[in-house]
């Protein structure tokens, strides 16, 4: 049997090194760091670039703020209403068929250019002007929940 042999014995735990403790041991004084440098001192924080002008303060800010909550509307416009038949009934559906609007969602319903027909609009959101000109033609104006 020769030294390189040996081995702990089995479930037996080595004790963790103290460093510092004393100048007369392997680890005292400088305790293993060395001398002198950041790396002997302490920690440097992830994010430090060594004293130059750091990138959070090199990129320009983000100003405001985005509202998470903000309900986004799909817009048509009441003159865009004429190209249905007199007395058809128009909801967010026929719409999206006829082209007026892209995505599924909610619609509103805005007051720009006049109506001629009387027309049962149907969608989520209306401005006083777009209600004033299809009650005005003859038409009602149904919101959905």
């Amino acid at each position: 049997m020769k030294l390189h042999h040996l081995k702990p014995a089995p479930g037996s735990k080595k004790a963790r090194v103290r460093v510092g403790r004393g100048e007369g041991g392997r680890r005292g004084k400088t305790a293993g760091r060395g001398t002198k440098g950041t790396k002997a001192r302490g920690s440097v924080p992830s994010w430090f670039e060594g004293g130059q002008m750091p990138i959070y303060r090199r990129l320009p800010k983000l100003k405001g703020f985005k509202n998470r909550n903000k309900v986004e509307y799909a817009v048509v416009n009441v003159e865009r209403l004429g190209g249905f038949r007199k007395g058809s009934v128009v909801g967010p559906e026929e719409m999206r068929a006829a082209g007026l609007i892209k995505k599924r969602g909610r619609v509103k319903v805005l007051g720009e250019g006049s109506l001629d027909k009387e027309l049962t609009v149907r969608a989520h959101a209306f401005s006083v002007g777009a209600v004033e000109r299809i009650q005005t033609a003859g038409g009602t104006v149904e919101v959905i929940q």
